[in-house]
């Protein structure tokens, strides 16, 4: 790798001049001219098999570089490689603007976007740990009779030999088969008196022959009865029927030279039989031993069927429970909505199904079942026994009372019943299956068990506790078993292994994909990508460390590093300062955001950057910038008190909730700060109701006049949307044109500067400036509309004019000029300040929504909050504001907080940013670990109160950070 080029002294504050870095033969992938969104022209060369971190403020090209460049145009040339058949089912990107791009190699992108939406993929599916799970059971799992518990199994020659040899020495017995009757045979003799003279003739006949057929094979021996019979002649058996006689094979001896001979009777005796034989054991003890090649119980004749792979799929109509379809859950009677508030007791209508008047006979029969089984009537739901519940819930085992479920079938009955179907339909809803028991597979799938535990009770646990489970499995296993599972073990504990490194031990196997967060659907993807073993790929990742501890971004590093290892070359863009420590090069891109930025302002290994002047990047790592400790936290007086909180892996904890400052709920991945916050305070926010559900009870609500939840989801799925409509600032720069007096003599109103509406608009590309061409199969090519020339609006339109510019020229500005054209208009300049505000003055008004970051849709929410002025009892919830933002743009986050705060509003954020936690007046600690290990309260109080604490994985890395200058 060439020594990295020293970039030169900016010739301004805006846009520094970078020497072009030194290529030579040995620097493969190379990058010449990237005009990709707001890059200038760059240069930019990135060492092969390297860990390479793209770095720089929010918006100022990033992404543009790693996915919009590199990952685009590697995924084109791989695309265009394949056939033409091939190609219409993959993804189509068009090619960057850049001037030529050098020993690029095939690209995978791992983003933060979950975009699985089908309920049938889970963790375990999506890293292939599934597939072998099938695979493992389906050869080395036992089968248990779900009836007596007894093992099932096909029987071998092997096997009985095993077995019988097993049988103390000088123990005699026989080797036999059951003796088929002919096909056409007689029936019992008890009914055979009923049968006509020629019948009997005929079915003696038929014995006969059938004998004889034996005789001739050389078996002169029957077991009638337990008693052995010669048979030289077919004269010499009496009886008319066959049923119950065994023919014998051979009679032994148990003694060590036996095995051979044993071997071969037995081979005969399952080929005579069809499949079934006997071992008739006649001393010392007697005793008959049935075996038969049938996969089936001996014990209760229940025939299972024989282990494959595919009956362990829950995605494949043979493995899946056949109630559910394999989803897990059914459309049913919900609980939750039939008992809505389980404060409330059940005289005081806790079954809210039993108020309607349709009902009330339901009620009194539940009243009646109470007092005969001394239920108090008067006791809130919540505070029964599980047995009470259950009685009231499933009713009485052999009674009158039917229980709650039991009306509802009932119910079911009176579907032709329009009330009935309205009554069933409000109180309908997702709830597990109760065939299979939420496990998705049939129950023939439940009676494999491999160390004592079936498929579903497996993927039920978490990664955690699957990984110490299947390290310990060998040592349950049989040799033979060993064997078998070994190469299974060894694929299905790495890719565990994997998902533990990179901080996901909590999550349970079979989690559905789609419930899971941008950085964990990352990081489930980087784990399926190492256990993939694939080399000389270039990896593309978009901050891996989102959502992640700061105790477990070392094992991310690791996991990075493995990946590099392999032989891949991986580009990471990243704010975080462990993974810049430890990246092998870096580029840092800037010096400031959208128009502002788009250079490189250095790029070389961590030593050089931090001697680079020119760099913010490197002057918050030097430490010469920081984010300041507050010399005094806020103090409060109200709070909400949350008691009793259950949801998910919460352990009914007690949480005090400050109003009028800034909260941090920390804790490590899957410690239960989102469980806490978004599926517990926010919903009771919302209602007694739901408070009731997630809660025992809630406090301190009526301080609140709002809560508005912040995320990073997406503010638009369509290019139409842009920052000066979200912030409905448009609506009024709309109104300033329609006013000017060229509109006015042109008849022109405000809807006609609309490129949404048919009107002022060019209706060839309906005001999207571009029309898309589709190419069957390269990428789609979006062409200048021929009409507007991109332009958006009609001659008429564009004619009007406001201050020298027209209304595209308008939407073209950056939000700073934007806010120097509108000068003295407050109605446009007051929604727009806001976006400067929170460090998005360099957006242009027209910029589509779908090229915002996570973080960019994030502030431009936070700033459509600010110009509607939400002030005093308006609680703020952040999930990871700081996701996508520079050292810089973290300090500008933190002053909009303060700005809030002096509004009057209350804050709750949660975070994994030490500097933002630092700065907090309150934290609130969960842990001590992820999943089961989580949902407790580890350690409460102010940043340095939480530092103090031993127990707390925060509090080590905060008395770091708290101790820094």
């Amino acid at each position: 790798m060439p020594d990295a080029a020293t970039p030169l002294a900016p010739t301004s504050p805006i846009q520094p001049t970078v020497a072009e870095p030194s290529i030579t033969a040995e620097e493969p992938l190379v990058v010449r001219g990237a005009r990709v969104h707001n890059l200038k022209n760059i240069t930019v060369a990135i060492p092969y098999e390297k860990l390479t971190v793209i770095t720089g403020v929010s918006g100022s090209g990033k992404s543009s570089l790693a996915f919009d460049t590199l990952y685009a145009e590697g995924y084109r040339r791989y695309v265009e490689s394949l056939s033409a058949y091939a190609r219409q089912f993959l993804e189509r990107l068009p090619k960057p603007d850049v001037d030529e791009i050098s020993g690029i190699c095939p690209s995978i992108a791992v983003q933060q976007k979950n975009q699985t939406r089908q309920p049938r993929s889970t963790v375990a599916t999506q890293t292939e740990i599934y597939d072998y799970l099938r695979l493992l059971y389906a050869r080395a799992g036992e089968v248990y009779c779900l009836r007596c518990g007894g093992r099932v199994r096909r029987d071998t020659p092997q096997s009985v030999c095993e077995d019988v040899l097993r049988l103390p020495e000088g123990a005699r017995f026989y080797v036999s088969f059951p003796l088929h009757a002919p096909t056409n045979d007689a029936p019992p003799t008890a009914k055979a008196k009923r049968l006509s003279k020629k019948q009997v003739a005929d079915t003696r006949l038929q014995t006969t022959a059938h004998l004889m057929s034996l005789l001739q094979r050389g078996f002169r021996r029957l077991l009638v009865n337990g008693q052995p019979l010669e048979l030289n002649t077919p004269d010499d058996f009496p009886n008319l029927t066959l049923d119950g006689v065994e023919v014998i094979v051979d009679r032994l001896v148990v003694r060590p030279d036996v095995a051979s001979r044993l071997a071969d009777s037995v081979e005969m005796a399952f080929r005579e039989g069809h499949g079934d034989m006997g071992i008739h054991v006649v001393s010392p003890d007697p005793i008959v031993l049935r075996y038969g090649e049938a996969f089936a119980c001996k014990a209760c004749q229940l025939a299972y069927p024989i282990p494959e792979p595919s009956l362990f799929s829950f995605n494949n109509p043979y493995g899946a429970c056949p109630t559910c379809q394999g989803f897990g859950s059914t459309i049913g009677m919900d609980l939750a909505k039939v008992i809505p508030d389980a404060a409330r007791s059940l005289a005081e209508g806790a079954v809210d199904a039993f108020e309607k008047p349709q009902l009330t006979w339901a009620k009194q029969e539940l009243l009646a079942a109470c007092q005969r089984h001394g239920i108090p009537w008067q006791t809130p739901f919540r505070n029964l026994t599980a047995e009470q519940k259950r009685l009231v819930i499933e009713g009485e085992p052999r009674g009158e009372w039917g229980g709650i479920r039991g009306v509802f079938d009932w119910l079911e009955t009176k579907k032709y019943k329009l009330h009935a179907r309205v009554l069933l339909a409000r109180y309908r809803g997702y709830t597990t299956c109760p065939d299979c028991g939420g496990s998705r597979l049939r129950r023939e799938a439940r009676a494999v068990q491999l160390g004592g535990r079936d498929l579903p009770s497996v993927t039920q646990g978490s990664i955690r506790e699957a990984l110490a489970w299947f390290t310990a499995l060998p040592k349950r296993l049989t040799q033979e078993a060993q064997a078998i599972a070994s190469p299974l073990l060894d694929e299905i504990t790495s890719r565990l292994r994997f998902l533990s490194d990179v901080g996901l031990d909590y999550l349970t196997l079979d989690r559905m994909a789609s419930t899971l967060s941008g950085g964990e659907a990352q990081r489930i993807q980087l784990a399926t990508h190492l256990g993939s073993a694939m080399t000389g790929a270039l990896y593309v990742l978009d901050e891996p460390s989102v959502g992640l501890h700061p105790r477990d971004t070392a094992r991310l590093v690791a996991s990075l590093e493995q990946l590099r290892d392999s032989g891949n070359t991986v580009v990471v863009v990243e704010h975080d300062e462990a993974t810049i420590r430890a990246a092998d090069y870096i580029v840092d891109i800037g010096p400031g955001a959208g128009e502002q930025g788009g250079t490189v302002v250095f790029q070389g290994a961590y030593p050089d950057l931090l001697q680079d002047r020119h760099s913010l990047t490197a002057a918050y790592l030097r430490g010469d910038e920081r984010i300041p400790i507050p010399t005094q936290r806020r103090s409060w007086q109200r709070a909400i008190q949350v008691r009793g909180a259950a949801v998910h892996n919460l352990k009914h904890i007690d949480v005090t909730i400050p109003l009028d400052v800034l909260t941090c709920v920390t804790g490590v991945s899957g410690s239960g700060k989102s469980t806490l916050i978004h599926a517990v305070l926010c919903p009771a926010l919302g209602s007694p109701e739901a408070a009731a559900a997630v809660c025992a009870s809630l406090a301190g609500s009526a301080h609140i006049s709002g809560t508005i939840v912040v995320d990073q989801s997406p503010i638009g799925r369509s290019s139409r949307s842009n920052p000066a409509t979200y912030l409905k600032a448009y609506d009024a720069i709309r109104e300033v044109f329609a006013q000017t007096p060229e509109a006015r003599r042109a008849g022109l109103s405000a809807g006609h500067f609309s490129f949404n509406v048919p009107g002022g608009r060019c209706e060839t590309c309906q005001g999207a400036g571009a029309v898309t061409i589709e190419m069957q199969f390269l990428a789609d090519v979006e062409l200048p509309c021929e009409t507007c020339n991109g332009l958006r609006f009609t001659p008429e339109v564009l004619a009007v004019h406001f201050r020298g510019k027209t209304i595209h020229d308008v939407l073209q500005m950056t939000v700073r000029e934007a806010l120097a054209h509108f000068d003295g208009i407050r109605k446009v300049t007051e929604r727009l300040r806001v976006l400067d505000d929170v460090g998005l003055g360099y957006l242009r008004l027209g910029q589509p929504a779908t090229t915002l970051s996570g973080g960019e849709a994030q502030r431009l929410k936070l700033a459509a909050h600010l110009s509607e002025g939400a002030g005093p009892g308006t609680l703020f919830v952040f999930d990871e504001p700081t996701t996508g933002l520079h050292f810089a743009d973290v300090a500008v986050l933190l002053r909009v907080f303060d700005r809030l705060l002096a509004a009057g509003a209350s804050l709750v954020v949660i975070e994994h940013n030490l500097d933002v936690i630092k700065t907090a007046d309150w934290v609130i600690d969960l842990g001590p670990e992820g999943g089961e290990s989580g949902g407790e309260v580890v350690a409460v109080g102010t940043p340095e109160m939480i530092a103090a604490v031993e127990a707390s994985h925060t509090g080590r890395f905060l008395r770091t950070t708290l101790s820094r200058p």
